[in-house]
């Protein structure tokens, strides 16, 4: 009799290229047998998933877990644990928040050795560009960074500054030799910061001025610039957490003219709005802000018609002590880490009908062949990573504070209904949770 060591039998296999009812065969690590047969065998687990939807693990592209340095605000082990009960299974870390940041060789082997010690889901990081170390790209490359990040405005982190547009072109141009990929958090930093001055000046202070200060203009003005230097240096770029449709419409229309970019939106833009920064404070601030409903709306219709590429967290989290007193002055972040899959489940897939295979391509299978981990991982077929996630589909909860594996267990989403709940986790084929 075979002897394996995972059998998911019966489940509903969802991939970017639809729905089938099926068993999944685990062995060292790796998916053996997708099949609609019988398996005849026995297994260590051996899980009946004949009422439950199975999923390639999520790969969350976009997440800050401030490790080393900043531990008392996140850290790899309360953040892997965090994504692996939302049913990812593979992170990218952020390069900035920690300390060091991870800029240059010595920086990304600390990082790296922390993760590995304390990870319990597979994780890759980005490396940092600042101004002052272009030089460091090359070794960051060589070291198996998953790519580089910059920012054109403020990052709010003293020591990861932003880059001005002769940094950011002769970053670009050196990407591009690497044949890398630049991330980029997009806001224009002249009209922020004078939209900020003119807000603080007139004593205007509310959620709602703060918004105003980081308009969908500062959006379009930083991405139109990033658009036009990625062409002229032949950069694959990766526009991260953007949050109009009118922002989407500038990417796709760059692609059309033959630039390498890629669009990233987060479940946040999709879910809340500046009335939920009104009403919610700091817990839902983050940079770009939350938009308008009708923003919202506008945004899923580009989700629906495959305009966006990938759907991130952007997992950004701080002590709760960070998120008090004015809101301009409050740590700009929103955890997320945890309840990516159950905002797209309950917003997406029973409040707009878009289909599971969809929500795994933005989640799973577009990253991965961004990213060049395709197809061990983003996808169930055989040879692939075993890295999975299980979920019942028809399962209700509310999210309350004790269900949260973060260090603070902060979240806007605490007291929201959700339908669709992680059962279990797969990474590598080891059972890593399970409600």
């Amino acid at each position: 009799m075979n002897v394996y060591d995972v059998i998911l039998r019966n489940g509903f296999i969802v991939t970017e290229k639809g729905v089938t009812k099926g068993n999944i065969v685990i062995t060292n690590g790796k998916i053996t047998k997708v099949t609609n047969r019988e398996i005849k065998g026995s297994s260590k687990v051996d899980i009946d998933a004949s009422s439950y939807y199975i999923l390639p693990g999520l790969i969350d592209t976009h997440v800050h877990f401030n490790e080393p340095g900043r531990l008392e605000w996140e850290g790899f082990e309360t953040g892997s644990k965090s994504l692996a009960a939302g049913g990812v299974t593979t992170f990218f870390d952020m390069p900035l928040n920690s300390y060091p940041p991870t800029i240059n060789k010595e920086a990304y082997l600390l990082k790296n050795e922390i993760g590995m010690q304390k990870s319990i889901t597979n994780f890759r990081l980005w490396g940092g560009v600042v101004p002052e170390n272009i030089e460091n790209l090359a070794e960051l490359s060589s070291c198996g960074v998953i790519g580089f990040k910059a920012f054109m405005s403020s990052s709010g982190i003293e020591d990861f500054q932003s880059c001005n547009d002769i940094e950011l072109l002769k970053a670009m141009e050196k990407i591009s030799q690497l044949s890398a990929i630049l991330a980029v958090h997009a806001e224009s930093q002249a009209i922020v910061t004078y939209l900020t001055e003119k807000m603080k000046k007139n004593k205007m202070l509310s959620a709602e001025s703060y918004a105003k200060s980081r308009p969908i203009e500062s959006e379009i003005e930083a991405v139109d610039r990033i658009l036009t230097y990625a062409a002229l240096t032949n950069c694959k770029t990766h526009i991260v957490h953007v949050t109009s449709s009118k922002v989407v419409s500038k990417v796709l229309e760059a692609k059309q003219r033959g630039v390498n970019v890629t669009v990233e939106t987060c479940p946040h833009y999709l879910s809340l709005t500046s009335k939920d920064l009104e009403e919610k404070g700091a817990i839902a601030k983050c940079a770009p802000p939350l938009r308008n409903n009708t923003e919202v709306e506008m945004l899923w219709d580009c989700l629906k018609r495959g305009e966006i590429d990938v759907i991130g967290s952007d997992h950004s989290p701080s002590p709760s002590s960070m998120k008090a007193g004015n809101i301009f002055e409050a740590w700009g972040g929103i955890s997320g880490a945890q309840t990516s899959l159950n905002v797209l489940l309950e917003e997406g897939y029973w409040k707009r009908n878009v289909p599971l295979e969809t929500i795994v391509k933005l989640t799973a299978t577009n990253p991965a062949k961004r990213f060049r981990l395709y197809p061990a991982k983003g996808t169930i077929e055989v040879g692939s990573d075993a890295d999975l996630t299980i979920i019942d589909l028809e399962k209700s909860f509310e999210l309350k504070k004790e269900h949260l594996f973060y260090k603070h267990q902060q979240s806007p989403y605490i007291g929201k209904k959700f339908r669709g709940q992680v059962l279990y986790t797969f990474v590598n084929g080891d059972l890593v949770y399970q409600v």
